[in-house]
Formats: C-alpha cells, sequence, structure tokens
C-alpha cells in the first residue's frame, strides 16, 4: 500500500470530526499547519486536540496545506468547495479530503477541475470531539471514494486512513446514497428507538432506564450482528398476536406519537421472521393483519 509522504495538514474546521482526524492524521506524523474554527467550542476543541496550531480563515487554512480536510456539514460543502476555488486557495497536487458520508467526490468536482486529487474519507463512528475518540477510531471503518480507475488515489485513501488506525472500506461513487442511507438508518433511528424505550420506562415507573435497557439493547445489537434474521425474537417473531394487541393497545393511549413508530418496526419484523423461517404463514398472516387494523398507531373498527 502506497504511504503518503509526511504532509502539511489544513483542517476546516474544527468541530468534532476535524479535530479529531486532524490529531490522528498528526499523530500519524504529519503536520496540520492551520486549521479553521470560530465557535467557542472549536476553538476549545482545537486547543486540546491541535495545541499551537493556528486558527485562520478557511482559504489560508487551504493556502497553507498539502492535505486539506473538510469536516462540515454536509450541505455546506458544496459552497465551500466553490468559494475555495474562486478564491484560487486550491492549487494543483494538492489532496481535498471531505468527511461527508452523504457525498462522494462529485461535490469535489471544482477542485478537482482546479488540479487537486480529490477523496471521500468518511469515519463510520459517533464522534464526541474529546482525545477517546482517537483511540475508538482502533474500531472503525472509514468508508473511501475516488475516481472510477484511479488506482493510485484510492491507495492514498486507504493509507491515509490506515496510518489513522482506522479500517478502509470501498464505496464506489454510485453506491454513496445507499450506503449513507443505511449508516444514517441504523446509527440514528437507533438512537431514537432507544431514547423512546427509555422514555416508555419512564412513564411506566422506572427510575434509571438506561440501566435497565443497557444489557438488553447491547446483547440484541451484539446478536443481530453476529446471527442475523436468526436473532428475532420477542411476541412479533413469535406470532403472539394477543402480547402484541395488548401493546399495540397501550401505546395507542398512553403514547400515541411512539404508537405508529412500534406498527411500522412490527411489520418490518414480521416480514423478517417470515422470510427467515422464524414465523409461520399463518402466523404471519395473523400478526399482519392485526398490525393493519392499527395502521397509524391507532385501532380502526
Amino acid at each position: 500500500m502506497m504511504r503518503p509522504a509526511r504532509l502539511a495538514v489544513g483542517v476546516v474546521s474544527a468541530g468534532r470530526v476535524g479535530s479529531v482526524l486532524g490529531a490522528a492524521l498528526a499523530r500519524a506524523g504529519h503536520t496540520v499547519v492551520a486549521a479553521s474554527g470560530i465557535s467557542t467550542e472549536s476553538v476549545r476543541r482545537a486547543e486540546r486536540l491541535l495545541p499551537e496550531v493556528p486558527l485562520l480563515p478557511p482559504d489560508q487554512v487551504v493556502g497553507r496545506a498539502d492535505l486539506v480536510v473538510l469536516a462540515v456539514p454536509d450541505d455546506e460543502l458544496a459552497g465551500l468547495v466553490r468559494g475555495l476555488v474562486a478564491t484560487e486557495s486550491v492549487r494543483p497536487g494538492q489532496i481535498i479530503v471531505h468527511t461527508s458520508g452523504a457525498h462522494g467526490i462529485a461535490v469535489l468536482g471544482p477542485a478537482a477541475d482546479a488540479g487537486a486529487l480529490p477523496l471521500a474519507l468518511h469515519p463510520v463512528m459517533t464522534f464526541t470531539g474529546r482525545p477517546e475518540d482517537l483511540d475508538r477510531m482502533a474500531a472503525c471503518s472509514v468508508g473511501i471514494t475516488a475516481a472510477p480507475g484511479d488506482e493510485a488515489a484510492w491507495n492514498v485513501g486507504e493509507a491515509l486512513v490506515v496510518e489513522m488506525g482506522a479500517a478502509p472500506v470501498r464505496v464506489p461513487e454510485s453506491a454513496r446514497p445507499l450506503y449513507h442511507a443505511a449508516l444514517a438508518h441504523g446509527a440514528n433511528h437507533l438512537a431514537t428507538l432507544a431514547a423512546d424505550c427509555a422514555e416508555l420506562l419512564r412513564e411506566a415507573g422506572i427510575t434509571d432506564p438506561e440501566k435497565m435497557l443497557e444489557p438488553l439493547l447491547s446483547a440484541a445489537l451484539d446478536n443481530a450482528l453476529r446471527q442475523g434474521d436468526r436473532a428475532l425474537t420477542g411476541p412479533v417473531a413469535r406470532g403472539d398476536t394477543g402480547t402484541v394487541r395488548a401493546h399495540l393497545r397501550v401505546l395507542a393511549e398512553e403514547a400515541p406519537d411512539i404508537a405508529p413508530a412500534y406498527v411500522t418496526l412490527a411489520k418490518r419484523t414480521a416480514a423478517r421472521a417470515s422470510a427467515a423461517g422464524l414465523l409461520a404463514p399463518d402466523g404471519a398472516a395473523e400478526i399482519g393483519d392485526l398490525l393493519d387494523h392499527f395502521a397509524g398507531g391507532r385501532e380502526t373498527p
């Protein structure tokens, strides 16, 4: 695998992702020469993870760097790239990296036209912006996208990821939307689901729902990742219509905002359990009819 030369790194901006990646690159032997950061949180984060690195406007950060890390929100990325090119901050030979999961390298097209090497490096983890994130990257995958057929570019991306301690995974440009939808569906909706469960337990009088949920949800996630659909359990997968009906009725009464999500996820669970042979056809039909009876989270006549 190609090992990049020691590079001057510029980070735009010093948010939770950018500051950690900058620190990871510095730990790998590169030199972070500048970063951008305006908010109080960004300044403090840079002081903690990127000590003595000057904070400058984005165009000046890019002008000093061989490797530019653009760690900005998805919707800001295209405008930032166009602005940097318009100010002639981007130069031929630079490596321009963004960390967005939603975008491939097409969004870096203006920088590529200016002679830069475009790369998308998306760390598949949740960042806190604290030093422990550096250690957590050892168990992290990074989705890499480079230009089709440009093996040298793919190798540069992989080498940078390995240097930061993570595992590179190639993601073609055409697959980025589905790739990111899958990750968001899992991570974001899992967080929502856990928070909803904790809220319901509090309403049921449980004083420390997180403590109760942690071993249950941790085991469920571990089993699902190891066993797939064979890990499905619970009343839907067993075809226990009486229990599911009781759930639906109490949720419709006590938590009408959560009830529709239960119905939707129960339908997906039934479909997967049926396809895996865990739920017999008759049981699947009964569960399906019951869930249709509570479409939208409310019991229909």
